[in-house]
């Protein structure tokens, strides 16, 4: 059966697994998968390729397993569809077959149970196979029609004969497509104001902007400005060092809050408890607050330290005022005390996870020598589930505890500012990135283990931006492992993402269909696209979607086949539309028209010049200083190519009849971004049928710096540039309420 070369043997395997043959790049450049290539990532899917024979083994594994593992992991429905059916495999002896029952029922999230069936005797064989030896049947049987959406664990028992066999699946009844308000469908086109988090400057804060500044931009735009939607950065927890973990989009887990977000003089202890007030009114440690106020730079280190010293004191007092013997594992005293619990039973093992991760990273670093990331540890560590792992868990508990405790404030605030903005008429509210991975060596990385693909990375091919390609550093997930899985890490990130606002856009969305996977230890250069189940994926995400009633808009940039767009279109996912790149084939600005409605467009991005940036050169001149140009002849070249864009701009802003007046016509003598023009390229933007349009505050003030350069890690300060101006000076800023007169005229609110 397998009696062709080594070579094509790999090759077959590959392409069961997923593993691309070749790809096009965004310049229409083919490249071919390389056997290396192939080889590496096989490996790294935990598939033996090291000689023909093992590859024989594999591919004949992979053939059988259908009929050695009982049902297929998942059984995907689509809500208004016809029932479907599912497969059992059986080992049984011909004269067995007229005596095989096959008794299943389905349990639901709840518990219940319900559709209860007893198949049998008699059952129809569709197929019969000997695989290593032993004869199988396969069955085929009918699924309950018009099933609720959700999730269902089917039970199956076998018995009959010889045959006695306990086995199950997974089904998930999903609606057609995402969650969208029934407005949109109506007409009704709305603005908001997006901005980093980190990035606010208060004179109240502690030198990072946090959930009571984001409260205040939340107020002022709803009830003053008429936004309709606050964008933020990703929210998910950092380890807050740098130059490495202070990237929201490299957190150590996208489950769970960053506690510098966290306003810790709201906190209850911080008003009641004497030993934390004597802390707060420290002169040095009022010093060093100050010190990271006053800082352009946030200095992530020092506040973190200051935060968790605080809270840490919180933690404690918490638990002396709230629990029997100050121990939150005995009875609560106080009604507080009993919402606490309460929280720790709603988040269950996944925040006992994290909390756990975070007390043993902490212990492992104490240690003298210390051995670094979780994979550096000693072994039963590296184990979630192991022995010594469960011992360490009873004798920290206390420490766990305090970490859930910081989670319980993060989340009540965050919490309260959802409430906040549609107390303020916004109907959407928050709208947040849900990063496309986190670190290898962070908590998510250290427990879910069993999906992920740890010795490959995931980034982009080569490009004119990154002409060897991109590595992101992130372990992917592995499609055939998460399958196996029932998807469960999907499920749980999705939902726990889902429940702190009304929008969320999917960083790299094509992951939903494939990923550029890196083998370890190779070039970018050297990778290729894996696919996912994209059909079973798009199902997920649709359920979580409706049920939290959240809109999902798709970060679509880069190379993407028209496919992916319109099958993104059909499942309810909104096209993200970023004005630099809104071009026609002959290079000039797309009218507003050309704009797809399902949409969110907006001028820039965090890994892209703002407004000003962008029309002085300052990007260019950012990336020949970070030595990305390769000569001044580059250098030169892409000034005047920029020039050309800047007249493809004001044509285009002409052609709508919004070129500022008074401003010169020709785009070697054009003006500075002046705050006329930057409120012309938004108002253009709200002339499009895109459904949402964002204006990001940087573009608003008149902001130079970019807030992250690609490539880069401390050659640029990434992620780390505070706003000139004040929360306090920002909501007395004119040009905000100018912006927001047009935009509301032309996108008034639901």
């Amino acid at each position: 059966m397998y009696d062709v070369p080594e070579s094509e043997l790999l090759r077959l395997l590959a392409d069961r697994a997923g593993i691309a043959a070749d790809y096009y790049d965004i310049a229409g450049t083919l490249h071919v998968t390389t056997d290396e290539t192939r080889r590496a990532i096989l490996a790294t899917m935990n598939f033996r390729v090291e000689s023909r024979a093992e590859l024989i083994e594999e591919l004949t594994a992979w053939d059988h397993r259908p009929w050695m593992q009982g049902c297929d992991p998942v059984r995907i429905l689509r809500q208004g569809e016809a029932p479907g059916r599912w497969l059992l495999h059986v080992p049984c002896e011909s004269h067995e077959e007229p005596v095989i029952r096959v008794r299943w029922w389905l349990v639901s999230e709840s518990g219940e149970r319900s559709h209860e069936r007893e198949e049998g005797p008699g059952l129809k064989v569709e197929e019969v196979r000997v695989v290593a030896g032993r004869r199988f049947m396969r069955m085929e049987f009918t699924l309950p029609h018009a099933l609720p959406l959700g999730y269902y664990s089917a039970h199956v028992q076998v018995q009959g004969g010889s045959v006695e066999l306990a086995t199950g699946f997974r089904v998930i009844v999903a609606p057609a497509r995402c969650f969208v308000p029934e407005w949109f469908e109506r007409g009704t086109r709305l603005w908001g104001i997006a901005l980093q988090l980190y990035s606010l400057r208060s004179d109240r804060n502690w030198g990072v902007g946090d959930f009571q500044d984001l409260s205040a931009v939340v107020e002022w735009a709803g009830t003053q400005l008429g936004a309709s939607v606050i964008g933020l950065n990703p929210l998910h927890a950092l380890k807050n060092t740098t130059p490495y973990h202070i990237s929201p989009y490299s957190p150590t887990s996208r489950l769970f809050l960053n506690e510098l977000y966290i306003d810790v003089e709201q906190v209850e202890e911080c008003r009641t408890d004497p030993t934390v007030r004597a802390c707060l009114a420290d002169a040095t440690f009022r010093a060093r607050l100050d010190a990271a106020r006053r800082s352009e730079l946030v200095e992530y280190e020092a506040v973190a330290a200051a935060k968790r010293t605080v809270l840490g004191l919180c933690a404690q007092a918490f638990a002396r005022e709230n629990f029997e013997g100050g121990d939150p594992d005995r009875s609560p005293t106080t009604e507080r005390g009993r919402v606490f619990q309460q929280y720790i039973r709603q988040e269950g093992e996944p925040l006992a996870r994290y909390a756990l991760f975070r007390v043993l990273e902490d212990e492992q670093q104490r240690e003298p020598s210390s051995p670094g990331v979780w994979m550096d540890w000693p072994e039963p560590y590296r184990d979630p589930s192991s022995a010594a792992v469960g011992e360490f868990r009873r004798r920290h508990m206390r420490q766990i505890h305090a970490i859930q405790y910081v989670q319980w404030l993060a989340h009540g605030q965050l919490r309260a500012l959802v409430d906040k903005a549609g107390q303020a008429g916004m109907p959407i509210g928050l709208y947040y990135d849900l990063a496309l991975g986190s670190d290898r060596a962070g908590a998510d990385g250290w427990r879910f283990q069993p999906v992920l693909a740890m010795k490959a990375d995931c980034g982009a091919p080569p490009d004119a931006f990154a002409p060897d390609g991109q590595n992101w550093g992130f372990s992917p997930a592995d499609p055939l492992r998460l399958r196996a899985s029932g998807y469960e890490y999907l499920i749980e990130l999705l939902r726990r993402n889902f429940r702190y606002g009304g929008a969320i856009r999917l960083d790299h969305v094509m992951a939903l269909f494939r990923l550029f996977w890196i083998p370890r230890g190779l070039p970018a250069s050297k990778g290729t696209y894996v696919h996912y189940p994209a059909e079973d994926l798009l199902a997920i995400l649709a359920l979580e979607s409706v049920r939290a009633q959240v809109l999902v808009i798709g970060e679509d940039l880069g190379t993407v086949p028209d496919w992916v767009r319109q099958r993104l279109g059909t499942a309810g996912v909104l096209s993200y539309r970023v004005f630099y790149f809104e071009r026609t084939w002959e290079g000039g600005w797309k009218p507003p028209g050309a704009y797809p409605s399902q949409s969110l467009a907006v001028a820039a991005t965090h890994d892209l010049p703002t407004l000003s940036g962008y029309w002085d050169g300052a990007d260019i001149a950012t990336r020949a200083e970070l030595g990305f140009v390769s000569s001044e002849e580059s250098k030169m070249s892409a000034l005047a190519e920029r020039q050309r864009e800047k007249a493809a701009i004001m044509a285009a802003l002409r052609s709508e009849g919004l070129w500022p007046p008074g401003l010169p016509d020709d785009a070697a003598h054009g003006p500075a971004m002046t705050w006329e023009l930057a409120r012309a390229i938004h108002v253009y933007l709200a002339r499009t049928p895109a459904w949402l349009v964002l204006a990001n505050v940087e573009d608003v003030i008149g902001a130079r710096a970019q807030t992250n350069v690609p490539g880069t890690v401390d050659q640029h300060p990434n992620w780390r540039r505070k706003l000139i101006p004040t929360v306090e000076e920002l909501i007395r800023d004119d040009r905000f309420e100018q912006l927001a007169a047009e935009l509301r005229s032309l996108r008034p609110r639901v």
